[in-house]
């Protein structure tokens, strides 16, 4: 590969590492915030809610800026924010402030996968936009498992803020490097919000976006109640429940790295090779939830949480290859937002109901919920890859 692929590649991986770290934090520090607030478990769902919920509203807005200014303008900028949002969280005084800084942090996240998708589809030529894609989502779960590590590592040590303060620091440097390092072959164009009604048109598009709501609700629910669960039901420390997390991400990433080479190497139509990778990742991630729900030692948890993050967090490298077989390259960034936002949407319901049924029956209900909405998501993938496309010429093609 040329040495312009990886500098493209390590670039975007390298802000999404940082991006995501500042991002996961919160994620990571829902015992210290039911600690440090009070809260109930349903509260704590509330805190996820919100980030969440900044991320959903502005998704379109900064996708569409995206398209006018670049990426490597926006990226640079939002990536400041962002770390100035993980600083709000440290110094939030109250609950509602808590909630006011995670709304404007996970706002400032929006750019993240029209940004980075618009670099790989770029400047990737076909045939490698696959694996530079599952690659590229590693920085995903690597920033949020080191935002595990270091939420709750130094928490031990110092205090739960001290993660956050360190998040700021690296995504501020990482901003500016790599806007003094990043290249695009692409130049920005005419501020337009994408064209949902040629979107809706396309039925596999529509079935998969459907899919992608109840597959976000799983991720972003496991993410945000892993260290919570391990630490009051398993009893473990945090500290370990932090580790586990990080496990969770770790496994997340050769998840998204093994089977976006997979979608690569693997012969057959793209629609469907594609397709197929991820509902067998949503069968595994159905299972999986039931044995969590099981599970009552330390050993058992771990081990069950890092199998269940191959393939639940390593799902959405395949998602997005599987759009790209469904929609026009020049409909990719609006396909992506369209997405991305149904995936998001799914973290706004999800977690509170998780723990709203953990605080009133119990986490096995909880596990068993989000093992219920996975399997919904199976059954319309495999409309997905049984339902013809539209269009001729898809975004992602066999090289």
């Amino acid at each position: 590969m040329a040495q312009s692929y990886w500098r493209t590649v390590s670039l975007v991986t390298m802000w999404q590492i940082s991006a995501s770290i500042c991002y996961y934090s919160v994620f990571a520090a829902t015992p210290f915030f039911r600690d440090a607030f009070g809260l109930s478990r349903f509260s704590v769902g509330v805190v996820v809610t919100m980030v969440t919920l900044g991320y959903a509203v502005f998704l379109l807005p900064l996708g569409a800026l995206v398209d006018r200014f670049g990426e490597r303008l926006t990226l640079s900028l939002s990536l400041v924010g962002l770390a100035t949002g993980a600083a709000l969280v440290a110094g939030s005084p109250t609950y509602a402030m808590l909630l006011a800084a995670v709304f404007v942090l996970g706002s400032l996240y929006g750019t993240a996968m029209p940004g980075t998708n618009k670099a790989v589809f770029d400047n990737i030529e076909p045939g490698k936009q696959n694996l530079a894609m599952g690659i590229k989502q590693v920085g995903v779960t690597g920033g949020s498992g080191i935002s595990a590590l270091l939420v709750t590592g130094l928490a031990g040590v110092l205090f739960w803020q001290a993660g956050f303060l360190i998040a700021t620091a690296l995504g501020l440097v990482v901003a500016v490097v790599f806007y003094r390092l990043y290249s695009s072959s692409s130049a920005g164009g005419t501020a337009e919000y994408p064209d949902f009604r040629v979107l809706l048109s396309n039925q596999p598009y529509v079935l998969l976006t459907v899919a992608g709501l109840f597959l976000g609700a799983a991720l972003f629910t496991t993410t945000g109640y892993t260290v919570l669960y391990v630490e009051e039901s398993i009893g473990a420390s945090v500290a370990f429940s932090g580790v586990v997390l990080a496990l969770v991400q770790l496994f997340g990433s050769v998840g998204r790295v093994l089977t976006g080479w997979l979608a690569d190497v693997l012969p057959g139509d793209p629609q469907v090779r594609i397709g197929s990778i991820l509902i067998v990742q949503s069968l595994a991630g159905a299972v999986l939830f039931v044995v969590v729900a099981s599970t009552t030692t330390v050993l058992g948890a771990t081990l069950a949480f890092s199998a269940l993050g191959f393939f639940v967090l390593g799902y959405t490298g395949v998602y997005y290859s599987v759009m790209a077989t469904l929609v026009r390259a020049e409909e990719m960034g609006g396909a992506t937002a369209g997405g991305q936002l149904a995936l998001t949407s799914g973290a706004l319901f999800a977690p509170p109901a998780f723990g709203y049924l953990a605080d009133t029956i119990g986490y096995r209900a909880s596990w068993l919920l989000l093992a219920g909405l996975v399997l919904v998501a199976s059954g319309l993938l495999v409309l997905v890859t049984r339902t013809t496309t539209p269009v001729s010429r898809p975004a992602a093609t066999d090289a």
